[in-house]
């Protein structure tokens, strides 16, 4: 038998193989959640692979689901097993499953479960979170949701993403994005060491309220630029380069700060604008995680704006009347701190840019 002849039959073989494999072989790990949203209630099906629910059900073989008397023996267990795994939030509040109908789908070797989850009013945010069947980590949910009978939202959960949000149409969505995104923003300062860092080293410097409120407003100003570029995806530089630039910026302003000349130029708006454009591609990685609401582009990045400058007015605020008070009672000692608070920026700065670069 000639070498070519030899590799022809092992293809055939590989074939034959591959046809004949088993029909109890895994199908495609997805599951397929319709939700629609008519008003005051919501409702749709949920479509599951027999396999995966066999699996979870600890049964021999999937194809007895198929038979409707004996899926409705287990239709109980499907039914807990799906409103334990599969949860949805209407504003924030959990709400409560109605399964109204689960029936076998031969064609498709699924099994359909039709649901209907009533609210007491419209909704603004819809959260939908399902980790269905964590024995097999590539498995999929691909989510619809309609307002009407319009597909307004397209979203695929995994294990690596296993909830979403979907803002409504009208006064309820908009006013649901807003508040999450200033929450989101606040939450970015209060948790964000490098930025809180970086804005302190703005202020020790000192000066009125109104002057270091204008000094973080011309940061604000520079990150809204980037964070919008970026968040459409306009602009988006890697992290790998954005990261290392923040932590270099927070290092020039500890270094400025112990080399500025008694009575120099305050230029500190200027500078706190140009890193502000570096800062902006740092938020943007957050709103990425978030996820943009395709509807609201423009009230969640300004709110998101909003929550960054709120957290930043309170530090100057927290920030200003501490140095003010201790520059009253001794400025000597409040220049010590000053200069001390000035190393220990530009240390930590140091810090992470090494830390980022290796």
């Amino acid at each position: 038998m000639t070498g070519r002849r030899l590799v022809q039959k092992l293809i055939v073989f590989v074939i034959a193989m591959a046809a004949a494999a088993p029909s109890g072989a895994h199908p495609a790990p997805f599951s397929y959640l319709d939700v629609r949203l008519p008003g005051t209630a919501l409702q749709g099906t949920l479509v599951l692979h027999d396999f995966d629910v066999a699996h979870e059900l600890k049964l021999a073989a999937p194809e007895p689901l198929l038979d409707p008397a004996t899926l409705a023996t287990y239709a109980p267990a499907i039914k807990q097993l799906v409103i334990e795994r599969l949860r949805m939030k209407a504003d924030g509040q959990t709400v409560k499953w109605e399964i109204t109908n689960v029936r076998a789908v031969p064609d498709r070797t699924a099994i359909e479960i039709a649901y209907r989850v009533p609210l007491d009013a419209t909704i603004g945010r819809l959260t939908i979170d399902a980790t269905l069947f964590p024995y097999d980590p590539n498995h999929q949910n691909f989510v619809n949701v309609y307002e009407g009978d319009i597909l307004t939202r397209q979203q695929v959960l995994s294990a690596a993403r296993p909830s979403m949000d979907f803002y409504t149409g009208g006064r309820q969505g908009a006013f649901a994005v807003f508040k999450e995104f200033t929450a989101a923003g606040l939450h970015h300062i209060a948790i964000g060491p490098d930025h809180i860092l970086f804005i302190v080293g703005l202020l020790l410097l000192g000066g009125s309220v109104l002057r270091l409120l204008a000094i973080v407003s011309a940061f604000t100003v520079g990150h809204s630029i980037t964070l919008s570029l970026a968040a459409l995806n306009i602009v988006a530089p890697p992290a790998r380069i954005v990261e290392p630039a923040i932590a270099l910026s927070i290092v020039y302003v500890g270094a400025d700060n112990l080399l500025s000349a008694k009575g120099a130029r305050d230029i500190r708006a200027w500078i706190a604008l140009f890193f502000g454009l570096v800062h902006g591609f740092g938020f943007a990685s957050v709103l990425r995680e978030i996820g943009l609401p395709p509807r609201a582009l423009g009230i969640s990045l300004f709110a998101f704006n909003l929550g960054v400058e709120i957290g930043q007015a309170v530090l100057v605020v927290i920030v200003a009347s501490l140095l003010s008070l201790l520059r009253s009672r001794s400025p000597m000692r409040a220049r010590q701190v000053v200069t001390a608070a000035s190393v220990v920026v530009t240390l930590a700065g140091a810090y992470w840019f090494v830390e980022r670069i290796w």
